[in-house]
């Protein structure tokens, strides 16, 4: 493993133990150059993954890209750093054992989408606005009712978000 802080090829492991649930091995290291300690993780990786992105360009999965993406739309939301991490990891895990090499970033995003509506509906609507690209409130505004449709009595979605209805008749009173 190469020393992050002069480059060094040689390290020694002096402490390895189980992470994230068994799902990783964290390993301390020390680098025989320097002397500088680090700690590196190991994941098992079922198989490799491609991303297809939407212009057809093909490119290597990358779970820190992914956890980077989840972490930014749960930004000062009272959700636990761990909880974070095993949201990623079972993602991680339902896209490896998919059994497909290759995964279109729609599909990644779709599974994203429906696991931060599970845990997160704040988080849900900040990774929608991104990646269903919202151009203005309305697009904002459809999200939000399809939330509420979800959670509320439909009057009580009405009320809250108004409906097309009342807002014309609204209109005409004024």
């Amino acid at each position: 493993m190469r020393c992050p802080f002069c480059g060094s090829e040689d390290s020694q492991v002096k402490d390895s133990r189980p992470s994230d649930e068994n799902a990783a091995i964290r390993r301390r290291r020390v680098c025989s150059d320097c002397g500088g300690r680090f700690t590196t993780f190991e994941r098992v990786q079922l198989r490799e993954l491609t991303v297809v992105k939407r212009s057809g360009r093909k490119v290597l999965f990358d779970r820190d890209k992914l956890s980077k993406s989840i972490s930014v739309a749960l930004r000062k939301r009272p959700i636990e750093p761990e909880r974070i991490d095993r949201l990623v990891s079972g993602l991680v895990r339902q896209l490896e054992s998919s059994g497909e090499t290759e995964i279109t970033s729609a599909e990644i995003g779709e599974l994203v989408m429906a696991a931060l509506r599970e845990l997160d509906p704040v988080a849900y609507v900040r990774f929608a606005s991104v990646y269903r690209d919202f151009r203005d409130a309305a697009d904002f505004h459809a999200v939000l009712r399809e939330l509420a449709a979800d959670t509320l009595d439909p009057l009580d979605s009405d009320e809250r978000f108004g409906s097309g209805r009342d807002e014309a008749a609204i209109q005409k009173k004024h």
